[in-house]
């Protein structure tokens, strides 16, 4: 049975967390290596498998499952990162397809019930952390190789995983109106992954733009997980 990332309890989170890493870890090791490897058109050796995530490289060890990024294997990866390359292998349909019309997250597949969890640890935070920054935040898409587009005070599109563009608007605040942000995503998401992961993606990325930007607040705003809400 799926773990619903959203509800674990207080005081089993970690280890609901930890746990559910480690069956994933050895459920990729059960799934046919090659066929992901076709399927996404990965980087593969005899080590490893490799996939870039909002611009950073990471390597899936063939023989254990392990995870890591491929500039810094020392460091710990995320929950939200870790579940959302396990379960793009596992969820993605054979005839998954970009379809290319970008929808607001409560318009996702199956993400409804979801959606005020994610307003809160998602999209506040990313409005919070950029309020008065523009061009910060500017610069983090675009060191995120995304692509600007006319929306907002800021738009961009930028791809979590190669098969997954996000898009990513941003009004900035004034006198009278807070900032405002909104991740959209393509309407065929969950063709690639299970619904709950989509708000991990978020998540993930939200933080890649505070890295890229040298923001610290966005990881103390969000909880470092959105799960952890």
């Amino acid at each position: 049975m799926r773990e619903n990332y959203l509800t674990n309890t207080e005081g089993t989170k970690v280890d609901n967390y930890e746990l559910t890493c480690e069956r994933w870890r050895k459920t990729f090791l059960e799934m046919d290596q090659k066929k992901i490897q076709e399927r996404f058109g990965l980087e593969i050796d005899e080590e490893s498998l490799y996939v870039v995530y909002f611009g950073q490289k990471y390597g899936i060890n063939r023989r254990n499952g392990m995870i890591t990024l491929c500039d810094d294997p020392e460091q710990r990866l995320s929950f939200n990162t870790l579940i959302s390359v396990y379960n793009l292998f596992y969820y993605a349909k054979p005839d998954a397809k970009v379809k290319g019309e970008f929808v607001p997250f409560r318009h996702v597949k199956r993400a409804a019930p979801f959606d005020p969890a994610f307003q809160r640890s998602v999209l506040k935070p990313l409005a919070k952390t950029f309020e008065g920054r523009g061009e910060l935040l500017k610069k983090a898409c675009a060191a995120l190789n995304g692509t600007p587009i006319r929306q907002g005070d800021v738009g961009y599109v930028i791809n979590a995983f190669d098969c997954m563009p996000l898009t990513v608007l941003f009004w900035d605040g004034d006198e009278e109106f807070e900032a405002q942000a909104n991740i959209l995503f393509d309407a065929d998401i969950t063709d690639f992954i299970h619904e709950e992961t989509v708000v991990c993606i978020a998540s993930d990325l939200v933080r890649r733009l505070a890295e890229e930007s040298g923001i610290r607040e966005a990881g103390s705003l969000m909880g470092n997980d959105i799960q952890k809400k």
